[in-house]
């Protein structure tokens, strides 16, 4: 062996046990830092060199930068409150208490009287998308994770260039890494129309912020202040039913139009990711909603890694533990954390029905394979689990007791309950609860129920796939 040979495993050693004391003393979850171990491990100078990337010091930069950004934008709206909420409901226990740590976790208070329709249907959910956007006379705001580069990408851009035209106010922030190849000859169009368009933080390494990590996953428009849109729907043809026409993969998702005075709230959120953006202290109109009789009381919960206590994992644990007759809970990654395991586990032992929706085929593979590993504990505690057939179901749902839900863009796993920005409602409101419930049974149709004796027949190289999965799920 030459001393070049020795002086390079020597170099790959001490980079990788350097890049191993990083993760270990970062303060990371114990799942995470083991995860990365791991990874480091298997992969000499390439796990590393990933942990470095994908795990900088940037990350805690970056929370801090969207904490005092939240600050600018509140304190620039002031304390005036844009709705009275004169003579609230009353919404029942366990709802009372969820709106309330809602409202701890998020500094959002509820709104009432608020009107919420649910969008299942992907050609008919973008069919009301365009209609709100060319209807619009004020302003558009819109967020997204992804905007892919095809029919309905391309559409949808060119919709927001022609409002611009219009002298409509256009704001469009997207993701720099879900909407990667986003068609630029059409942000220019935007851009030249009067519009503004803006990256969320850029993957340009010279930034000051750069963290390639943290990801906006939101999905969201805002339509003169007075009709939002939200949910889990990207934009794109697998989403608006294009993909599906033409035979090719294709998503079963749910997203939300509302209005009322929880618009005000979606609009808040968008400032503040705006001007976290831009450095632009956007302040949302205060539109003076006024509150409809009867209507939905909503909780509007953004998240993400800037927070203490991430609100929608928070949210997610509170509201199984609240359960007390029925649970449906959608999502297409599935790879929850202990404390979920066990609210779960728990509901299901305290006479629950609780059941979980996830797709059959999963376009992330190891996501899918690491959701099994979790299915045997779950399963032997009476939780029921149906793999959804036809295509791949995308939406991030939990309804309970036909009471309640929450909808939005956060999966029940790492990424959306400690390092993405999501957003979602919790909603009290029998009617959308009902619909939910009604979507749950009709997909359960299309499902095929797990078993314990399914799992047993799997063979161990099929299992052992599952568990390695497993292992790198914190990295995902």
């Amino acid at each position: 062996m030459t001393w070049l040979t020795i002086s390079l495993i020597l170099i790959v050693v001490l980079f990788d046990a350097y890049t191993i004391v990083l993760a270990v003393m970062r303060g990371h979850s114990a799942e995470s830092a083991l995860a990365w171990v791991f990874a480091i491990l298997a992969l000499p100078i390439v796990g590393a060199a990933a942990y470095l990337l994908l795990a900088s010091p940037s990350i805690r930069r970056t929370s801090r930068k969207k904490r005092r950004t939240r600050r600018r934008v509140r304190e620039a709206m002031g304390d005036d409150p844009a709705v009275d909420p004169a003579n609230p409901p009353d919404p029942p226990q366990p709802v009372e208490s969820l709106l309330k740590l809602a409202e701890r976790l998020t500094d959002l208070p509820a709104t009432y009287g608020n009107h919420i329709e649910l969008l299942s249907h992907d050609a008919s959910a973008f069919r009301r998308k365009e209609e709100t956007i060319r209807a619009a006379k004020r302003s558009i705001w819109a967020e997204y994770y992804i905007i892919h580069n095809d029919e309905t990408g391309q559409r949808f851009l060119d919709l927001l260039a022609a409002k611009a035209a219009e002298g409509v106010e256009v704001r469009l922030l997207y993701d720099a890494v879900g909407s990667l190849g986003l068609d630029r000859q059409r942000l220019a169009a935007i851009l030249k129309a009067g519009g503004q368009v803006e990256e969320f933080l850029p993957l340009n390494p010279l930034r000051r912020r750069w963290a390639v990590h943290l990801r906006n996953h939101r999905k969201m428009i805002i339509v003169d202040g007075r009709i939002g849109l939200m949910g889990g729907m990207n934009v794109g043809d697998e989403y608006s039913g294009r993909a599906r026409r033409r035979g090719r993969r294709h998503f079963r998702d749910s997203h939300l139009l509302m209005t009322g005075p929880c618009v005000e709230d979606l609009a808040q959120t968008f400032a503040e990711d705006w001007t976290f953006a831009t450095d632009e202290v956007l302040v949302p109109p205060r539109v003076r909603t006024k509150s409809a009789p009867d209507g939905a009381t909503v909780a509007v919960i953004p998240s993400g890694p800037d927070q203490e206590r991430n609100a929608s994992s928070v949210l997610f644990f509170a509201g199984i533990c609240a359960a007390q007759r029925e649970l449906f809970l959608c999502s297409p990654y599935f790879v929850p954390d202990g404390p979920t395991v066990a609210a779960l586990q728990a509901a299901a032992l305290r006479g629950v029905d609780v059941r979980i929706m996830v797709p059959a085929e999963n376009d992330v593979p190891l996501v899918h394979y690491a959701a099994r590993t979790y299915f045997a504990s779950l399963l032997r505690d009476g939780v029921r689990i149906y793999e959804y057939q036809p295509s791949i179901l995308h939406a991030k749902t939990l309804v309970v007791d036909g009471a309640w839900s929450i909808v939005g863009s956060a999966n029940v796993d790492f990424r959306s309950f400690r390092l993405n920005f999501e957003l979602g409602a919790l909603i009290s409101d029998p009617a959308l609860a009902a619909s939910l419930v009604a979507q749950f049974t009709t997909d359960q149709e299309r499902s095929i129920e797990v078993t314990l004796k399914q799992l047993a027949a799997e063979g161990p190289l099929r299992r052992f796939r599952d568990h390695v999965a497993r292992l790198l799920s914190p990295l995902l």
